[in-house]
């Protein structure tokens, strides 16, 4: 049998480092020797957030990767380099595609099967951990554990609006070698919600992040605050599943459920909580780029660490028509160029137009992730959560009760962003304001393909198009390995 997700894995990588998340793995360790100590459930659980910045995942394919292709976000040349003419095509049986889409599945069913594995020591060994230190590690393997199976349900299940009951992905919670049965989007949906609604109360005591004075940091400030804490395993926490984050990914998955009032209350937390800060322009647009914020990183819930990315994605963006650009027409409708985004702070610093004499072709190469080699004001980072999409949330789930406040939510975000405000006369309008801020927002961040899904929307591609959305294009396919060996 293959080792897929129905093989049990009983080893985890241990690391040995400076800053808890400069992970180089050193060595592996058996399971019952692992969870013998504090330090051993620490290492755990710091291994699954490495595992998961892998570039086949987080690191840069589900986040800047596939996902955007997917998304309709880049222009492809005809040479195709990274072999993404197919994906964009949306050709599910492209090798290259497979490959990615089942390197992705089996990855994020790995992080899930060492969450479980946690959790299952967490209950064994519990008397080597203080109370406290149990409740954090408990709800973070919790809530990772419903992050992961939204994500896969996200990509290879049907959209609640689509299909509610229809088969999608097993959710799995026991550390084990049984295949676990699949589930409907409905049960997956209320699964992920359940793990994240236990852990949030399980973390809200004993979070450092709801004390007042943690307050959200660059990393170069004089002490900063994010790591003052004498627990390196407390420091920094928007690089984990903090208390905000889960009610961030809560409000998420409540909105995919349909769940207006749960996921405008979970939005509000964080937004009332006013934890973080709006990037001041003078940081955003500062013309000293050691000093320079490009990531708006204080807004950040939630941010996948990634140093050893630095290469790669400059690599992918920032190598001419080799790179992931966007053609320069395309770029300038989506931010509104012409109109009402002439003074548009996130394309006058996130694009860098390409004047090369040697082709016909204009493009922008995107500046998220550029780093300088004299230094940088914060570690790279790729955001997995932001206020803004709180923001975004808010304001569509209001929208029905008090269309006033909903478009209150939406320009707060714009005017942080240099724009003036925008009026709708129903909520059609609002959802089509709401996309047009997305894709703006969230370009290069992963995000935009599981907002049309969830919205049945069609996507805009780079031609001034668009492809009309549908299941076809909405589902990956399982890997035939999960058919044959699963059952499905």
């Amino acid at each position: 049998m293959k080792k897929y997700l129905y093989i049990a894995i009983t080893l985890l990588s241990l690391s040995s480092c400076k800053k808890w998340l400069d992970v180089t793995p050193v060595t592996q360790v058996p399971e019952e020797e692992l969870f013998k100590t504090p330090e051993g459930f620490q290492d755990a659980l710091n291994g699954v957030y490495t595992t998961c910045t892998n570039m086949n995942l987080y690191g840069y394919e589900l986040s800047c990767g596939t996902t955007e292709v997917l998304a309709q976000n880049y222009f492809l040349p005809a040479d195709d380099v990274l072999h993404y003419q197919p994906t964009v095509s949306y050709n599910y049986k492209d090798p290259f595609f497979i490959e990615r889409k089942d390197t992705v599945w089996n990855g994020l069913y790995h992080g899930i099967a060492n969450c479980n594995l946690i959790l299952k020591n967490l209950e064994t060994n519990r008397s080597v951990l203080t109370a406290n230190l149990y409740a954090l590690i408990k709800a973070e393997a919790m809530a990772l554990r419903g992050y992961l199976h939204f994500d896969l349900l996200r990509l290879f299940g049907p959209s609640f609006k689509s299909n509610p009951d229809a088969m999608a992905i097993p959710y799995v919670t026991d550390f084990s070698n049984k295949v676990t049965k699949l589930s409907t989007v409905s049960e997956v949906l209320n699964n992920v919600a359940t793990d994240l609604s236990q852990a949030k109360e399980l973390i809200r005591p004993v979070d450092p992040i709801l004390s007042a004075a943690y307050v959200p940091s660059y990393p170069t400030d004089n002490k900063p605050a994010e790591q003052q804490n004498a627990s390196l395993f407390l420091q920094n926490r928007r690089h984990r599943l903090n208390y905000y984050a889960i009610c961030g990914e809560l409000a998420r998955v409540n909105l995919y459920q349909e769940k207006t009032n749960e996921a405008l209350n979970n939005a509000l937390e964080v937004i009332n909580s006013k934890k973080f800060p709006w990037t001041l322009d003078q940081d955003f647009t500062n013309a000293d780029v050691r000093l320079k914020d490009r990531i708006l990183y204080k807004e950040l819930l939630f941010a996948w660490y990634v140093p050893d990315m630095k290469d790669t994605l400059a690599f992918r963006f920032n190598s001419g028509l080799k790179s992931l650009v966007i053609e320069k027409a395309a770029a300038e409708a989506m931010y509104e160029r012409s109109g009402v985004g002439s003074n548009d702070l996130r394309f006058l610093q996130w694009f860098l137009l390409n004047n090369s004499a040697s082709t016909s072709y204009k493009w922008y190469e995107l500046q998220k992730y550029v780093r300088d080699i004299q230094g940088n004001r914060y570690d790279l980072v790729i955001p997995a959560i932001r206020l803004s999409e709180m923001y975004y949330i808010a304001s569509e789930c209001s929208y029905d009760a008090d269309p006033v406040n909903s478009l209150k939510y939406l320009n707060a975000v714009r005017h942080t962003r240099g724009l003036l405000d925008v009026s709708v006369s129903n909520k059609d309008g609002l959802l089509r304001e709401l996309v047009k801020e997305a894709r703006k927002e969230f370009y290069g961040e992963g995000q935009l393909f599981y907002l049309y899904k969830r919205l049945n929307r069609a996507i805009p591609n780079q031609t001034g198009g668009s492809v009309p959305g549908s299941d076809k294009l909405f589902v990956m396919p399982l890997p035939n390995d999960e058919i044959e060996f699963g059952q499905r």
